[in-house]
């Protein structure tokens, strides 16, 4: 009787647990990874995003952001490889931390596990300074370096975070050897940067929105890692004006496990794009909105597969590095 009983469950579809029985979004939180510490561009611009692609969702869904920082992302993104298929833990990547770590070193995830969504911004790297720091630009930072290696302490989020691989082209480009120190967030780059304790810090452009268009306040931007100037700081100029032709951005986006559902997808995919054009949030988020640069997740995956090719020299060099 009882195999009777469980074959006509089965049959009827009742047995099925999966994400159609569940009817995503409707029944419990979506838990959505963060790797980095509360107060940070990526934890920011997650919180005040995700409230308006709930709101896509025909109000069903109910997003919670748990941090999960430490190893440059990297306990964030194997949480995201590591969730059942269902769609209710998803997470935030940080590109480049997030193609570029599994190149240094073994990871505890695959990029392969993953399937990206969408990406929501392209922030370019910048350089900060207190504002009473004795560097006025770049190229005093590296007279400094030149002068006596290891001499400037430079902040970046750890180790393989799009902000550490910034400092090790420039370092590159400009031929000295700067002494990196690694935080969990921007945030604590910020505290130690204004306490004295960190003399430059390479972080992201919309982390610091207070600064947009004056460059007034405890910090002080002394140059943008972009193409060209950025309207947010027109008055700051790129390290290739400054003699160092070094680019770098940090993307941000969207990512769930990989055998997540084609139509879940394109529900997040499509409710991140809305969320991204309404106007209320980009008027309530200075700090995203001159970054905002949406690419739909098979696009964003195009891209990253471009850039890896790029980045795998540095990979060699950061291994070899490491193994002296």
């Amino acid at each position: 009787m009882n195999r009777t009983i469980v074959a006509l469950v089965a049959a009827l579809g009742f047995a099925d647990c999966g994400p159609a029985w569940a009817g995503w979004p409707e029944d419990k939180p979506i838990e959505v990874v963060v790797g980095f510490a509360p107060g940070g561009g990526t934890d920011v611009m997650a919180r005040k995003l995700l409230p308006f692609v709930e709101r896509t969702l025909d109000g069903k869904a109910k997003f919670v952001v748990l941090n999960k920082p430490g190893a440059g992302g990297e306990i964030a993104f194997a949480s995201i490889a590591r969730a059942a298929p269902d769609a209710y833990l998803i997470g935030v990547v940080n590109v480049p931390g997030y193609n570029f770590l599994p190149m240094t070193r073994k990871t505890q995830y695959s990029t392969d596990d993953i399937r990206l969504v969408a990406r929501a911004v392209e922030d370019p790297n910048v350089v900060v300074v207190p504002a009473d720091s004795q560097f006025q630009n770049l190229p005093d930072v590296v007279a400094a370096l030149r002068s006596k290696p290891g001499s400037v302490t430079f902040g970046h989020n750890g180790a393989g975070t799009n902000g550490h691989l910034a400092i090790r082209m420039l370092a590159a480009a400009a031929k000295v050897e700067p002494n990196e120190i690694s935080y969990r967030g921007t945030a604590a780059q910020r505290t130690d940067l204004l306490g004295g304790h960190l003399q430059v810090g390479m972080i992201s452009l919309s982390e610091i929105p207070e600064l947009h268009g004056t460059n007034k306040g405890p910090l002080r931007v002394i140059a943008i890692l972009s193409k060209q100037r950025f309207p947010a700081l027109p008055n700051v100029p790129t390290a290739e004006e400054a003699g160092f032709p070094v680019i770098s951005t940090a993307e941000r986006g969207f990512a769930v496990p990989k055998g997540v559902s084609d139509e879940i997808v394109r529900k997040l995919e499509a409710g991140i794009a809305e969320g991204l054009r309404n106007p209320e949030y980009l008027a309530g988020s200075p700090g995203d909105e001159p970054v905002i640069a949406f690419l739909p997740g098979a696009e964003w995956q195009k891209r990253l597969d471009a850039m890896s090719d790029a980045l795998r020299p540095f990979a060699e060099q950061m291994r070899a590095s490491d193994q002296k």
